[in-house]
């Protein structure tokens, strides 16, 4: 049977029709192996690459003003290792807090509860209380890249401070602009806790967690919010701040019925189930379950006092009456002033109408530090995990011009050297 000319199927002849198909790609431009992922870097690059520029320069601006302060006072020298000394000027970034996460890298966990005398000091000191995920990354990176457990700690803090630098210009950017996106970078760089951004510390690991998480919750993401604040859970305790915002941004999908029920449920049951998971198994290993709260408080006088700690310590500074322990002076006034300035940011926080669950973040982020016994000049650095009071700062400056930004921020990061550096590690406890 002869078939009528027109009705063929199309599959009976694939040759090109150079009027609709138009003429064969040349080779150079068919798509190459790697081709998306070179186009995704491009992007990426373009998209983050100016923020991140910022961020660095600044750090690096600061890191060296800080390493010439500790080589021109020489006093690197007169601490133990464990305390932040040692024959190097930068044997200080792993000395305190990190001093118990390089044995954790290197000797893993042996939870106990000691009691060595009368309170306040009950307990003897014991690495459980650091939690697992920031020295569990410091062993996997020493045992791909071959470094000690200085080097990786430094490497893994380095790296999720530009994480974290990238986290907040996202999160800003999307909220207030590009321009402001760069300025909140900034702003991380110098803030005053900023010291420990590069140190074998966990503060940066734990805000770049932070940060995503939030972002992935303005973009809807609730899987990927859930996972990243379980990880949050394994780094730090103050964790259960950015649980409390997820549980609240969910309830909150929840009642506008705008994500359905599963994500947003599913984040919720997710979200605490590291902190949760590193606190029974520390408690149980140690044979009280309230083992953990009170090595933090007969061990390091770190514990919740609904804010008794730090009014002794406002009244004995502003009024000169009383006392209170770990007193360090140039410290003290630094976090001073940072208190003082906390209900200005909060409340120009409040005025530009960003998502309830950054707010509760911040706030009970704020009432955990301050309502508090613990070492006071550390406030500056226990604030890190605040980035949404970036977000006035960065408004307000993005009306400057680039020199004024240029000048404002290039003095900062020279001060950072010495206010974030210097006194934070040398003149105070980090």
């Amino acid at each position: 049977m002869t078939a009528i000319p027109g009705t063929e199927p199309a599959e009976l002849d694939e040759r090109p029709d150079p009027v609709t198909d138009g003429p064969e790609a040349p080779e150079e431009a068919r798509e190459r192996p790697g081709e998306p992922f070179r186009e995704w870097y491009r992007r990426t690059a373009q998209e983050y690459g100016p923020a991140l520029a910022v961020f660095g320069l600044l750090k690096l601006t600061g890191f060296t003003v800080f390493m010439w302060l500790l080589t021109w006072s020489g006093e690197y020298l007169t601490k133990t290792p464990r305390f932040g000394g040692g024959a190097r000027p930068w044997d200080v970034l792993a000395g305190w807090d990190g001093w118990w996460y390089r044995q954790v890298a290197e000797n893993g966990y042996d939870p106990q509860l000691v009691v060595i005398g009368p309170p306040p000091f009950e307990y003897a000191q014991n690495s459980v209380a650091f939690f697992p995920l920031y020295p569990g990354m410091m062993k996997l990176v020493s045992s791909v890249t071959g470094l000690g457990s200085y080097g990786a700690g430094m490497l893994v803090s380095v790296v999720a401070s530009f994480v974290a630098a990238a986290g907040i210009y996202a999160l800003t950017t999307k909220l207030f602009g590009r321009r402001a996106g760069v300025i909140a970078a900034a702003v991380w760089a110098v803030f005053p806790g900023s010291g420990v951004e590069w140190a074998v510390y966990s503060d940066s690991l734990f805000v770049a967690l932070a940060v995503w998480a939030c972002y992935f919750v303005l973009e809807h993401r609730w899987l990927a919010a859930g996972v990243t604040v379980f990880m949050a859970g394994l780094n730090r305790p103050t964790a259960a701040a950015l649980v409390a915002a997820l549980g609240v941004a969910a309830l909150i999908a929840l009642v506008r019925r705008r994500d359905g029920w599963l994500g947003p449920v599913s984040a919720v049951v997710i979200a605490p189930l590291g902190i949760l998971g590193y606190l029974v198994w520390a408690n149980w290993r140690m044979g009280d379950w309230g083992a953990y709260f009170k090595l933090q408080k007969g061990g390091w006088l770190h514990f919740f006092d609904y804010g008794e700690h730090t009014s002794n310590v406002l009244t004995a500074i502003l009024l000169g009456k009383g006392s209170y322990p770990f007193t360090y002076p140039t410290e003290d006034m630094i976090a001073l002033v940072l208190v003082v300035l906390l209900p200005i940011l909060v409340f120009l926080l409040v005025r530009l109408r960003v998502p309830v669950f950054l707010l509760v973040f911040t706030l009970i982020t704020v009432v955990l530090v301050l309502g508090s016994a613990q070492i006071f000049g550390n406030t500056s650095r226990y604030l890190l995990p605040c980035f949404p009071l970036f977000l006035p700062i960065a408004v307000a400056f993005k009306r400057l011009s680039v020199p004024a930004l240029a000048t404002v921020f290039g003095v900062a990061a020279v001060a950072s050297g010495w206010y974030a550096g210097y006194v934070l590690f040398e003149l105070g406890i980090p």
